[in-house]
């Protein structure tokens, strides 16, 4: 019995029953296994506990003519740290798009950036550490050499050694054992099932951009709330620091003197509220966007993939099918009308040639088929994440209220205190 190398998948799949050939059966009567190797058995939660990689940005190097940005990555599956550039990320990229054509490969953020953007370069980092913890994580990515190569290499040239190790492994389909067999486990239905499976991720992936677009308005808001607050508490300083004196027109019981000087101390607890307002979008950043950000990422890759099956390797095939057709109809004219026996020959040869090619691209596409099924379990798999995207918003939400709330407690029986008990709170005006 052959052995399977894409065992992290052990549910049994019944629905394949029906579309085994009967010589098929008896094998997997005696090695049931062998029906499993379509389904990805994972969870969200056995998927995110793979890996855990932190992107963190150091000190910039200042080259002679540019500045050169240099992330220090850690990973805690392997516990060690390693120090990359985008440089390096983009060749990683590279080789693991070349290795895994057929599987989804999130994509990297820009490489250029604008004059002096901070910003920018917070962004890019926050889009690398979604990139390389989607690949860890992933069932197949994640037992790759490939990827621990990123993840643990300390060597001075981490590029050269990438693309070694892409040259003596191949792609995908010429190292998957099951990969020429790929037909047998595929549904009858496989077509119908893409389809409808790509149509609801597609509205899946519409209905998230919304949300993220949404939650990152209200980050934003709640950083410039943060602005108001602290703003607001300087200009009632800046008011009760006026030292001028009332003029004569003043009603002498008029209390904005003394009202004035109590105002100095109001900045200190809008300082605070700006703090807490701040603290708030800055949660909704990381907990909410990010998270969203996250599987909007996983979800344009699938949407890339299905692309790249389309244009890739189902384009190809048909291409190849019709440069045959051209060739079977030469050969069919060289019948009718003598021509020399070399140039017969030759298209003989180039013939058979094509039959050959034309039978690794079919293999190639049921194989595609087969990783793309693949691919669609594992969008399913991420769905759950929107409960803890739910729940980090509900969370934050909650805090957020609960601390800004405390300190408006805190401040109302001082303003009390200053302006002659709560008349001045509660008497309408």
């Amino acid at each position: 019995l052959r052995q399977l190398d894409l065992d992290p998948f052990p549910t049994f799949c019944d629905y394949l029953k029906p579309t085994l050939s009967f010589q098929v059966w008896p094998v997997l009567l005696i090695a049931p296994a062998q029906e499993d190797v379509l389904v990805v058995s994972q969870t969200l939660d056995k998927l995110l506990v793979i890996d855990t990689v932190q992107v963190e940005l150091i000190p910039e190097k200042k080259g002679l003519f540019l500045k050169h940005v240099e992330y220090q990555i850690t990973s805690q599956r392997y516990k060690v740290s390693v120090y990359r550039r985008y440089s390096d990320f983009d060749v990683f990229h590279e080789v693991l798009l070349q290795r895994f054509s057929y599987r989804v490969v999130p994509a990297l953020p820009p490489k250029r950036m604008l004059k002096g953007e901070r910003e920018f370069i917070e962004g890019r980092r926050r889009a690398l550490a979604r990139f390389i913890n989607l690949v860890a994580r992933h069932p197949i990515f994640s037992e790759d050499e490939l990827v621990k190569t990123f993840l643990t290499f300390s060597g001075s040239d981490v590029q050269i050694k990438l693309r070694d190790t892409y040259k003596k492994t191949g792609d995908e389909f010429m190292t998957n054992r099951i990969a020429t067999q790929a037909k047998e486990y595929l549904p009858s239905d496989i077509q119908a099932q893409f389809s409808t499976s790509r149509e609801l991720i597609r509205n899946i992936h519409n209905s998230f951009q919304k949300l993220r677009d949404r939650a990152e308005k209200m980050a934003e808001r709640s950083k410039e709330n943060a602005t108001d607050l602290l703003m607001f508490g300087r200009e009632l300083s800046a008011l009760g620091s006026d030292g001028s004196s009332l003029p004569a027109l003043a009603s002498p019981q008029s209390t904005w003197g003394t009202l004035r000087q109590s105002l100095k101390s109001l900045s200190v607890e809008f300082a605070v509220l700006s703090d807490k307002a701040a603290q708030q979008g800055r949660r909704e950043e990381d907990d909410v966007v990010e998270k969203l950000n996250l599987f909007l990422d996983l979800l344009q890759s699938y949407r890339d993939l299905c692309e790249r099956h389309e244009k890739g390797v189902l384009h190809e095939h048909q291409r190849a099918l019709h440069k045959y057709s051209v060739m079977k109809r030469q050969m069919m004219s060289a019948t009718v009308q003598p021509k020399e026996q070399a140039s017969v020959e030759q298209l003989e040869s180039r013939i058979v040639q094509q039959e050959n090619a034309i039978q690794t691209m079919e293999l190639r596409n049921y194989f595609s088929l087969f990783c793309l099924h693949q691919e669609t379990q594992l969008i399913f798999t991420y769905l759950p994440i929107t409960s803890h995207i739910l729940g980090a918003f509900v969370n934050s939400q909650v805090q957020g209220h609960r601390e800004m709330g405390e300190v408006w407690n805190e401040l109302q029986p001082k303003l009390g205190c200053l302006f002659g008990g709560n008349n001045g709170l509660k008497t309408s005006i």
